[in-house]
């Protein structure tokens, strides 16, 4: 199996749970609060890791409690924390999450640390061929384009989350890029489209192509409950969603691309780890939490086996 380095955030979540998100200047009573590991990276570093990946990471964290706390809990995962860096002057970052009633989730992320995760970072892990490289938009553009570049130049495969959707990327590290993570919104803002939470997909898929810049990509357009369909040059793959009850829908695009990663990583073709990925997704929002809610790989095999 080829290994997967996460270059990444790294948070620890305060997640309050409600009946409803509190309008502007209003004041509601929430029913739980928690302090768990979080952040895009994060989550998908465990995602990979609980399902079979051997993950390296790369990032920042502060000289805090909160550092310690996500370092023993990568540990406790099984993953590579050797090219961690600890900030001298940020704290650990923070997201600040509220989840109501319907599942539906509300964030405030504060960098801190993330933000200082740089180019000379990547610079120090190793990068062999067929390697899983990762990252998300939690931290520094440039950071992620020297990563990959790196990465096209060793001969791995680059994945990028895409995500928040907050500006644009260096063009240099859309060329870079391998497979493309998006959800709706994200596919909406860097395709300079609108693309509803119910849009046919085909108008999906549409809007994917917009974002192809040569041969060789893919845009996975991740559609919650629906799925998720993948479009490349050559066509397009739709994988159906599979029906739960959500209960928190933080982390679920988070465990897609874990996933995805981890059967990449073993060899898996793009549609058969999407599919893998699509049903570990389907999990993790049964749970509430992000980091702490991703699945094993024998609960994904379970689900495969009631399907």
């Amino acid at each position: 199996m080829a290994r997967i380095v996460i270059a990444g955030s790294m948070n620890i979540d305060i997640l309050s749970t409600m009946k409803r998100a509190p309008r502007a200047g209003e004041t509601v009573n929430g029913d739980t609060v928690a302090f768990m590991p979080g952040g895009k990276g994060l989550n998908q570093a465990v995602a990979a890791a609980q399902l079979g990946g051997e993950v390296a990471f790369v990032g920042r964290l502060g000289r805090d409690a909160f550092g310690d706390q996500v370092v023993a809990f990568f540990q406790e995962k099984g993953i590579d924390t050797g090219r961690i860096v600890r900030s001298a002057t940020q704290p650990t970052a923070n997201a600040i999450i509220f989840v109501d009633g319907t599942a539906e989730n509300y964030i405030v992320v504060i960098p801190a640390a993330n933000g200082e995760t740089s180019p000379e970072d990547v610079a120090a892990v190793a990068i062999a061929p067929g390697d899983v490289l990762v990252s998300q938009f939690e931290i520094p553009r440039a950071t992620i384009a020297a990563f990959f570049r790196r990465g096209r130049v060793a001969g791995a495969r680059t994945v990028l989350n895409a995500a928040p959707a907050l500006d644009d990327a260096p063009a240099d590290l859309w060329l870079d890029t391998d497979i493309l993570v998006v959800n709706e919104t994200e596919l909406g803002h860097f395709a300079g489209t609108s693309v509803a939470a119910d849009a046919p997909v085909a108008q999906v898929a549409d809007a994917a192509r917009r974002l192809l810049r040569r041969d060789g990509q893919t845009v996975v357009a991740t559609l919650g409950a629906r799925g998720a369909v993948a479009v490349a040059a050559g066509g397009e793959v739709l994988v159906p969603g599979r029906p739960v009850k959500a209960v928190d829908t933080t982390g679920a695009g988070d465990c897609f691309v874990g996933a995805l990663a981890a059967r990449l990583a073993a060899g898996d073709a793009l549609p058969d780890a999407m599919r893998y990925a699509n049903v570990a997704a389907s999990i993790a929002v049964t749970r509430v939490g992000t980091g702490t809610a991703m699945p094993t790989t024998e609960e994904v095999a379970a689900a495969f086996a009631a399907a």
